[in-house]
């Protein structure tokens, strides 16, 4: 597995860690996984204020594609850079059709945690390819969440991704978190994602970047450490993250968009 597959794992410990401690985000997956599979982190990818933000996150997004599928009963779902997440345990089908995507080495993985059934797949790819849209159904709708992904794509190459997504579909609605540039300028010297080897990111300050030459539409920006959640931390420890992880640090670093067509 390469560096930027095992950065999947920074994720999976974090949602294993506060489900572990029964606050924001109950996935016992996780908690199986990490336990056979996670290797010995090192530096920022063991700390708990980022365990406490990868599982806010994580459900910020849960809630997100719960609304999206009671919306619309008919669109597929499609997960890109589903890593070992759990997701579809945690949310359920809703008798949608769920598409989790991922690369090769990551979906061989993958497939020793969950089994495909009749409504629930999992499709190797790497998305930079352009291979994605000949593996998935035509003129549906699609719901897609794309988390912890998009700072691994040049600006073309998420921009060609989405083009080839609008137009395999009659409509999308996507919710993907992007780094800022300066975050993505920084983590060349400070990020979790080092200790597993990565530093070439990428970052958008500006959505409406994404609209231009595709039928992409900006619709608004999520809150990714809602007070809701950060209320679940107790103490001192609600009060240090509430000040110097969440709100505006947060937003210096990370945003959260949503995109249809």
């Amino acid at each position: 597995m390469n560096n930027v597959n095992k950065t999947l794992y920074i994720p999976l410990y974090g949602k294993a860690y506060v489900s572990h401690k029964g606050i924001i985000l109950e996935d016992k997956k996780a908690e199986e996984i990490w336990e056979k599979e996670g290797f010995k982190l090192k530096g920022k990818s063991k700390s708990k204020w980022l365990a406490y933000y990868m599982g806010m996150r994580s459900k910020v997004f849960d809630n997100w594609l719960i609304e999206q599928m009671n919306k619309d009963k008919d669109a597929i779902i499609i997960h890109i850079g589903c890593g070992m997440d759990s997701r579809i345990n945690r949310v359920g089908t809703n008798n949608h059709d769920w598409y989790d995507v991922d690369f090769p080495s990551v979906i061989d993985e993958r497939k020793k945690y969950y089994k495909e059934t009749d409504k629930y797949h999992m499709i190797k790819s790497d998305v930079r390819e352009n291979d994605l849209a000949k593996k998935l159904p035509k003129n549906k709708n699609a719901i897609i969440v794309m988390e912890g992904v998009s700072m691994y794509f040049r600006l073309t190459e998420l921009k060609k991704l989405l083009k080839e997504l609008e137009t395999h579909f009659n409509k999308i609605n996507i919710l993907m978190d992007c780094y800022t540039e300066f975050a993505a300028k920084a983590s060349k010297y400070k990020n979790p994602i080092n200790d597993v080897g990565v530093t070439s990111v990428y970052g958008i300050d500006n959505p409406k970047v994404l609209e231009e030459n595709t039928n992409i539409i900006y619709i608004k920006e999520y809150e990714m450490t809602p007070d809701s959640l950060v209320n679940e931390l107790k103490g001192m420890e609600k009060i240090i993250f509430k000040n110097v992880f969440g709100g505006g640090f947060s937003k210096k670093m990370y945003r959260l968009y949503e995109f249809c067509n």
